[in-house]
């Protein structure tokens, strides 16, 4: 997008309030009126004294009152108006700054996990409040100022012609040399800012990616050696900015330079054509006033120009993100799936990341409700990708995937989800308490039901340890926690969401050989009613699963029970012996 495209498209942000938005712009038109009419009552004030005094006449109060008033009158006018528009465009800010940060956020939530695999979340977080922050100055410093500025270049300016148009003519010359001079500006410092924003994303990123792992950077000595990687980004930052600083003190250098020119040209002008009568000293000073005023909001122009450029980079990324279509999506006839049984048959089903090569091809299979079934294969052989098929992490390219005879994608995606319980190899807690993380599997969940997850996840007793119990706070992805507290937390949320459809990818990986067989227990009597999908590498894990699935380069090789697939003395009998 071009800088006035993402201008244009901050400015459509307004669209809920588009009424009050279009209030605001009509109240700065009667500004900018009010504005323009001061100068002309001074001149004609200036005229009305001056005639007087070339006549030998005596001036009295009766013949200035009434354009003295109506001078104090448009001034008193203005003040007070701007103040009310001021006020309005500042609530109006703050309230669509947090309504597109909700937008945002709302969106990026839903966006499919192979976009955030890709993504940091450093630079997500980054981009949500740098983009709102941005478009809340430009929205506030728009209806303040810049509204108003527009509106005396573009309609005001031309309107001078009617009051002497020989002055104006100069005017608007000295205007247009000053637009020229910014215009070239802006398109030599365009690309130069741009390399700045990238200097400041990597900046950005570079930082929260060693904050978020500051354990492993003091563990490996690492934290001088992250401190000079991030010196080098800020010395190319500070390379790339200089010269956009550079070209934008000339266009400082050569506002000032033209307030003071375009005044001394009107003044000169002005003091040629009162000798041959063709303008009054009042019009002089009127087209002074004039000057001063239009010179002053050039400048403001500017600084918004100069502002927008810097910020245009953060608000692509933002509306990037934005216009980031959610490859997995509801169909416009999609069903609740309401309680499903939980038969699962996947019909010759394909999927690709890159569109060349298949990750997953040709699987096809069946699973009763209530039976478990083991994926297991070396890594990258398309287990956990198979199984990311099922609850629509992608949707398959290839085939279908059906729950209970109906293809999945004729569900809406929340409830089909909501009949699918995942623990994922990394457990993935929130910053939050122990009971809120586990009322993320079912919010409304009574103590009693709390209480009978933890003891099925073998997690009852260390939560018992903890200073406050339930109550107890985890840290930043549960980092208070040990890797298998984590884990057994993280099987406690799946079980007490109570999806009819259970999946686990290596969930036990984290826990001892002990707490491991405690919990296999456990999940042996959590499982049964449920079908089970279990990848893991570990062959204690899917010794008793009633099938097991051999994994090959994303197609399904072997299959059998655990003693039919050892007996076979195939790829399965290998990996068990390894």
């Amino acid at each position: 997008m071009s800088v006035l495209s993402v201008y244009l498209r901050v400015l459509r942000q307004l669209a809920p309030e588009a009424k009050l938005a279009y209030a605001l712009v009509a109240a700065n038109l009667v500004l900018a009126g009010a504005q323009f009419a001061e100068p002309i009552l001074f001149g004609r004030i200036i005229d009305l004294m001056t005639t007087t005094q070339s006549t030998g006449a005596t001036l009295a109060w009766s013949d200035l009152l009434p354009l003295v008033l109506a001078w104090a009158g448009f001034g008193l006018f203005s003040i007070g108006g701007s103040m009310a528009v001021g006020l309005r465009a500042d609530r109006l800010a703050h309230r669509r700054r947090l309504a597109v940060m909700s937008q945002y956020f709302d969106h990026v939530l839903n966006l499919p996990l192979s976009f955030h695999a890709n993504v940091h979340s450093g630079r997500l977080l980054q981009s949500m409040l740098e983009g709102a922050a941005a478009m809340f100055t430009l929205w506030l410093s728009f209806f303040r100022e810049h509204c108003a500025s527009f509106l005396a270049l573009f309609l005001m300016l031309p309107a001078t012609l009617l009051y002497n148009w020989r002055l104006a003519s100069l005017l608007i010359v000295m205007v247009t040399v000053f637009y020229f001079v910014t215009t070239f500006v802006v398109r030599r410092t365009e690309t130069l800012q741009a390399m700045v924003e990238r200097h400041n994303a990597a900046l950005a990123s570079r930082a929260s990616d060693a904050l978020g792992n500051v354990p492993v950077v003091q563990s490996f000595t690492r934290a001088q050696s992250e401190s000079q990687a991030l010196k080098l980004i800020i010395d190319d930052l500070l390379a790339a900015q200089l010269p956009v600083l550079s070209w934008w003190a000339v266009v400082v250098v050569a506002s000032r330079a033209s307030a003071t020119l375009t005044v001394l040209c009107i003044f000169v002008l002005g003091a040629y054509l009162h000798m041959r009568g063709l303008a009054s000293i009042g019009e002089i000073v009127t087209f002074t006033n004039f000057a001063t005023m239009l010179i002053g909001r050039l400048e403001q122009t500017v600084g918004f120009v100069n502002f927008l450029f810097q910020q245009s980079a953060k608000l692509r990324e933002f509306f990037a993100i934005l216009d980031t279509h959610p490859v997995v999506a509801d169909r416009l006839d999609a069903k609740d799936a309401g309680r499903l049984k939980g038969k699962v048959a996947f019909e010759n089903v394909g999927f690709s990341y890159d569109g060349k090569r298949l990750a997953v091809r040709n699987v096809s299979f069946v699973a009763e409700p209530g039976e478990t079934i083991a994926l297991v294969g070396s890594t990258g052989s398309g287990k956990s990708t198979t199984l990311g098929l099922l609850h629509r992490v992608f949707d398959p390219v290839e085939g279908i995937v059906s729950i209970d005879g109906v293809d999945i994608r004729d569900f809406t995606l929340t409830s089909l989800r909501r009949n699918i319980g995942v623990v994922f190899q990394e457990p993935m807690l929130f910053a939050r308490s122990i009971e809120e993380n586990l009322r993320i599997g079912k919010p409304d969940a009574t103590i009693a039901e709390i209480a009978l997850a933890l003891e099925r996840a073998q997690a009852a007793n260390f939560v018992a340890r903890q200073s406050e119990g339930i109550a107890t706070e985890v840290g930043e992805r549960g980092r208070t926690l040990s890797g298998g507290e984590r884990q057994r937390l993280s099987i406690a949320r799946a079980l007490l969401k109570d999806p009819p459809i259970m999946v686990f990818d290596e969930a036990t990986s984290a826990l001892d050989a002990e707490t491991e067989k405690q919990i296999q227990k456990a999940l042996d009597a959590a499982i049964k009613g449920r079908t089970t999908f279990i990848i893991a590498h570990r062959l204690a894990t899917i010794r008793n699963a009633d099938r097991i699935f051999v994994f090959e380069n994303g197609a399904i090789v072997e299959s059998g029970s655990f003693d039919e697939l050892v007996k076979q003395g195939g790829r399965f009998a290998a990996l068990a012996a390894a």
